[in-house]
């Protein structure tokens, strides 16, 4: 086991999972990213050569499947933090990269517009050439870490042309922003996550990540495989995290006028196998669209197109179960299945939703473009 790994299992279990319910109720998982933090883990993917452990998507994936079995809100903070360092890593200055790599900048996304919904590659907010610089103008449905992250990797329209995308970095405290917090919703009542407004942002052209004009790129190049590859962890961390509450749970319950356990019934141990099949199948899918990556193998494009689809399907299936399996208890905040059942739906309603990811693996099957 490496010693980053070491210090994140140490952190998962002293920390994230102390903190799950508070976490829960709305808290930002701040004593997770500070423990993050102080073991170098923010600088996780960060090039060796500007201060950071110089690892890949492997390694983050990890990462965010060991969070989630405990909160589903941490995993996601770092989700989005780990997809906006790729970008940063590739396009960024190199101040911003050492900042990321010393624990000093905790990054996310901002792509997802009112204006366009789920479909995150086409921005309709503008980018406009003026005299202090560049002028941003738009309304982002959801950032993550909204109120806590340092700044934005925010996509627009490109400065000249009508057509593809240009992303930029923007301080999350630039003159012009407004979050309509605080975040109250179904599940990952942690991660921040709200609409920002920017009304007149500047910025100056140097803040750019990229070409004008090049975002669909970056972001088809750089954040889909993150961001998939990570919110497919997400959801298999989440099924790992429910099925040991689940086999506790039925290993523990008895029924005492029969010196039975539920676990003692066939009924209820077809249902865990269940779980754990279906687990199982979503992570070994998981795992080989890494490898596939990591080998540029032809397939690559579709595996990382399926695997955040499959998990996020696995993971509504796994936790229906749960909930049957615990029966009346499953309601009860103590047994934390119901958070987990909670949890797991983000990830069909989060851009690319699962519905929109069958139409592109549809396509891809059928030869034909995806966008």
């Amino acid at each position: 086991m490496t010693n980053y790994f070491s210090q994140l299992e140490t952190i998962a279990t002293q920390i994230t999972a102390k903190h799950a319910v508070d976490v829960d109720r709305g808290a930002f998982p701040t004593q997770t990213v500070d423990g993050l933090r102080q073991a170098g883990l923010l600088g996780l993917i960060s090039a060796k050569e500007v201060g950071g452990m110089g690892k890949g998507l492997r390694a983050a994936a990890g990462v965010i499947e060991r969070l989630a079995r405990e909160c589903a809100s941490s995993a996601m903070v770092m989700c989005m933090h780990y997809s906006g360092v790729a970008v940063l890593e590739q396009h960024g200055s190199e101040e911003v990269r050492r900042g990321v790599a010393r624990g000093q900048h905790l990054s996310t996304l901002a792509f997802s517009e009112s204006g366009s919904r789920s479909h995150f590659w086409a921005p309709v907010g503008t980018a406009t050439r003026c005299t202090e610089g560049i002028r941003l103008d738009a309304h982002k449905s959801w950032i993550t870490s909204a109120s806590h992250a340092t700044a934005y990797v925010w996509s627009s329209l490109p400065v000249s042309g009508e057509v593809a995308s240009t992303i930029w970095l923007v301080p999350a405290d630039a003159r012009g922003l407004s979050r309509k917090g605080p975040f109250t919703a179904l599940g990952m009542r942690g991660n921040d996550s709200t609409p920002v407004i920017a009304e007149g942002v500047i910025v100056s052209e140097s803040a750019r990540l990229g070409q004008d004009g090049e975002g669909f790129d970056i972001m088809m190049g750089i954040v889909l495989p993150y961001f998939q590859v990570m919110n497919a962890a997400c959801s298999i961390g989440l099924m790992e995290g429910a099925i040991q509450h689940v086999c506790a749970h039925a290993s523990g319950t008895r029924y005492e006028h029969i010196k039975s356990s539920l676990a003692d019934l066939p009924t209820i141990r077809n249902y865990i196998a269940r779980m754990r099949v279906k687990a199982d199948a979503a992570r070994t899918l998981w795992l080989d669209t890494i490898t596939a990556i990591d080998e540029g193998r032809e397939d690559t494009m579709l595996r990382i197109l399926e695997c955040k689809a499959a998990a996020g399907e696995a993971a509504t299936e796994v936790l229906d179960l749960a909930m049957r399996v615990c029966g009346g208890a499953a309601f009860r905040q103590d047994v934390a299945v119901e958070r987990y059942f909670r949890d797991t739906r983000a990830a069909t309603v989060m851009a690319p939703t699962t519905d929109v990811l069958y139409d592109f693996i549809g396509k891809a099957c059928c030869g034909m473009d995806l966008f």
